[in-house]
């Protein structure tokens, strides 16, 4: 290849505008079912959006339209000036055909995109279509906005030849592109994004007139002018990607000779076989709503194929017009939770092989004290560091569930117990208190994260009984057994001023803090995502839907009055009836959404409801027994879903601003498709096909709501220093390290010393008989560390209270 260095040729105005990426509202996304292709695409506007390139966290492609122009005044940009449809070519099979016609009238764009399934390819193949005058009256060009490894900043583009076909390159640190037509190109330029490229000169002149032959070092662009006459209107785009120019080039050459009828039939058919090897049982009528197949695609796509098993969370940007190269994530990063949950909403449609898959990519990715970070690219390198334990019990449950779903053999449950073993350990070292609850923002004890890790302990305990450790399964279920009698004394309101509004007893609360001795009407919450002159509230005045997980996982029924007071209160205050259906909030006052104008999310906003939580409250309807409510919750999300099936984050729930493509009942600017929606509405398929809720934990309900089993124990740990103890109860002290409990009840005038012991997972207990103390005791104690040889240095106190 040449490269050209001559003043001439070079474009002027670098390095361009600040870098930004693009919509988040995608209406396709797809991938070829092949190894031999590692190219992701989103579709969005009628246009290619991101591009994902080699791994489905690095996207390399901020987007590729058409502008179509008359040569001397007529501009028209398809993504802005035209409306577009798009059509699914076949039933869960992710390629995708879309028409776009100019608001005026005078042009029609059809086109077919797929990638190349035996190389790192994305085709489209394009019609062009004059309604008004003739092809001769129209000129098209392409226009190209790369972004190689994440990056809109420092990317060099230029024009070329290789072995004889004219393209045009971009590169940026060990990847490349290219960009290739079927017909020939009648001219190319390359330049700086907001002074030289193509858009400005089109926009300008209403053709290519400068000619830029290289761009360095910048936010770049490539355009290409198509040969409309030459081609007839029809024609094919190749962009092939590689670690270096070269092989991007030869990429495009070999897609475009073996055709993109070749490429179609092969990338169809490996879709197709997939498909075969799960798809769920189809009505006998067609549901002209039912978005499984679309949902299992989504879910599929959405998998790295150099980590096998690794699941990011959105191939999107949310509000990614308003964010640039500091952002580096967006959504296309792998949550352990959002994963886990996927992985139960493939295991819902039979996808088993799957589903091991994630397991597989779990094991390989747990740190070695056994939590999962809280998210990560998907070599396991962390992004954000928190730490958020529901992300550590959802594997766990996975586990199980998979086992109860004869997803794993006898053996595969063998293969996964170290897994299982290291992650409950960490629950019981470090929970119940989590950091960050699932919205990743505040620490302390919240209902969807107690609910998971006392499901996750008691499933644990499960399969450490099948591997032969009684011991571990026996301190395990006393753990969870401890949490479970806490649940109401840590985060249950009652005796507030929204008690008597709403006329109910009492109330879940969506995050308790971690002062176990305060009431709840005097703890103070921070609320994330708004400005910081109200960013406190009384934590009893903060609820959530994620109280209805009590129920979802096991720990609560659905008629206990307790909940039902709980769900008066959350729909009460996060209830939203929209044109497209009902939905929540995540909590009162939240501030991840736009703002009141429709502006984005900036650090700050006004949250909106999530189809998500509309599939969790059905699942809650159906364990209620009222199927036809958990129906109609079914309908919604189907109808929350945008032209393309694609399930969106967040619905707008206010009144329409069309100049901002926000209508009420329909996607925000949020992450489309998210994935974990679509997990949720295959799982609430299979709950309605049978009539239960398909991933409800079987050991919590029979456990708590069948055998109603209760602890004869409390539980002191350094991170959890209880302050009482009911009379009647036993006094559970637990350290990380083996040490003697040299304690009294009755105020040192009596003593005793009591060794601790370890049964398997790091943590070392001693159980005081405190059982005959009465109320009033006070209990001292203080710690010999038997490997430090040393005292404590303080002593500690537990009162005895009432039974």
């Amino acid at each position: 290849m040449n490269t050209p260095t001559q003043a001439g040729h070079l474009a002027p105005g670098g390095p361009g505008i600040a870098a930004r990426w693009t919509s988040s509202a995608k209406v396709g996304v797809g991938t070829a079912l092949s190894n031999d292709s590692h190219v992701w695409f989103t579709l969005s506007h009628g246009i290619f959006n991101e591009i994902y390139y080699p791994r489905i966290d690095q996207a390399c492609v901020r987007d590729m339209g058409l502008i179509v122009t008359d040569g001397v005044a007529f501009f028209s940009e398809e993504k802005r000036d035209a409306d577009s449809r798009v059509q699914w070519l076949a039933d869960g099979v992710p390629a995708f055909g879309l028409i776009n016609v100019s608001r005026d009238g005078r042009y029609r764009i059809e086109k077919q995109t797929l990638s190349d399934p035996h190389r790192d390819t994305v085709l489209q193949q394009v019609r062009f279509i004059a309604q008004h005058g003739v092809l001769s009256d129209y000129r098209l060009y392409v226009l190209l906005a790369p972004h190689l490894g994440n990056q809109g900043g420092g990317n060099t583009a230029w024009v070329d030849d290789f072995e004889g076909t004219p393209l045009l390159f971009a590169r940026r640190e060990g990847k490349a592109l290219a960009l290739g037509c079927s017909t020939a190109w009648a001219r190319r330029s390359v330049g700086y994004v907001g002074s030289t490229d193509g858009w400005q000169d089109l926009k300008a002149h209403k053709r290519l007139t400068w000619g830029y032959e290289r761009a360095e070092n910048g936010n770049v662009a490539m355009t290409g002018e198509i040969d409309l006459l030459t081609s007839q209107g029809a024609f094919v785009l190749a962009l092939g990607f590689g670690s270096d120019p070269e092989s991007a080039a030869r990429n495009v050459i070999t897609s475009l000779r073996q055709g993109f009828a070749t490429a179609r039939t092969d990338y169809i058919a490996g879709w197709q076989g997939w498909i075969r090897t799960h798809s769920p049982p189809k009505k006998p009528v067609a549901d002209p709503g039912d978005l499984t197949d679309i949902s299992l695609a989504v879910l599929r796509t959405h998998e790295s194929k150099v980590v096998p098993g690794g699941l990011i969370a959105s191939l999107s940007i949310p509000w990614g017009f308003s964010k640039g190269d500091n952002d580096l994530g967006g959504y296309h990063l792998v949550w352990p939770r959002d994963m886990v949950e996927t992985a139960g909403g493939l295991l819902a449609a039979g996808a088993h092989e799957d589903a091991r898959r994630v397991l597989r990519y779990l094991q390989s990715t747990q740190q070695p004290d056994g939590h999962w970070s809280q998210n990560m690219w998907l070599d396991g390198s962390p992004y954000w560091n928190g730490i958020q334990m529901d992300e550590t019990a959802l594997p766990i449950l996975l586990v199980d569930l998979a086992r109860r779903e004869k997803a794993l053999s006898p053996a595969d449950v063998i293969r996964f117990w170290p897994m299982v073993r290291q992650a409950a350990g960490y629950l019981v070292r470090n929970g119940p208190v989590s950091p960050q609850d699932r919205w990743e923002e505040d620490p302390g004890y919240s209902p969807f994260t107690v609910g998971a890790q006392i499901a996750a302990l008691l499933a644990a305990a499960d399969l450490a009984d099948l591997c032969n450790e009684a011991s571990v399964a026996g301190y395990l279920r006393e753990t969870a057994d401890v949490w479970y009698s806490c649940i109401d004394r840590w985060m249950y309101a009652s005796d507030t001023a929204w008690c008597e509004r709403f006329g109910v007893s009492g109330y879940y609360v969506r995050i308790a803090p971690t002062d176990v001795g305060t009431p709840l009407r005097q703890e103070i919450v921070r609320i994330k995502n708004v400005v910081a002159a109200e960013d406190t509230r009384e934590a009893s005045h903060v609820v959530s839907p994620d109280a209805l997980a009590l129920v979802r996982f096991g720990v609560r029924a659905a008629d206990d009055p307790r909940m039902c007071d709980t769900v008066k209160v959350i729909d009460a205050l996060l209830k939203v009836e929209t044109p497209s259906g009902t939905t929540w909030h995540r909590y009162n006052d939240d501030g991840y959404g736009e703002h009141e104008d429709g502006a984005p999310f900036d650090g700050t906003g006004i949250g909106r409801g999530w189809p998500l939580l509309t599939g969790e409250r059905a699942h809650y309807e159906l364990s209620a027994g009222h199927i036809d409510a958990a129906s109609r919750l079914l309908a919604a999300m189907e109808a929350f879903a945008n032209e393309g099936g694609l399930i969106p984050e967040q619905v707008w729930g206010a009144a329409d601003i069309p100049e901002r493509e926000l209508h009420a009942g329909r996607p925000s600017g949020s992450a489309m498709p998210l994935v974990w929606a679509h997990a949720e509405y295959l799982k609430l398929r299979c709950s309605l096909r049978h009539g239960r809720v398909f991933d409800l934990p079987p050991q919590t309900v029979r456990r708590y709501l069948v055998e109603k089993a209760v602890s004869p124990r409390q539980v002191w740990r350094f991170n959890h220093k209880i302050r009482s103890l009911p009379a009647g109860k036993m006094l559970r002290i637990e350290t990380l390290a083996a040490a003697r409990i040299h304690w009294s009840g009755d105020d040192w005038k009596s003593v005793q010393d009591l060794s601790s012991h370890d049964p398997g997972l790091g943590v070392h207990i001693a159980d005081l008989p405190t059982q005959a103390l009465v109320a009033g005791a006070r209990i001292r104690f203080t710690f010999y560390w038997l490997e430090a040889g040393r005292w404590e240095g303080a002593d500690f106190l537990v009162l005895v209270g009432e039974s």
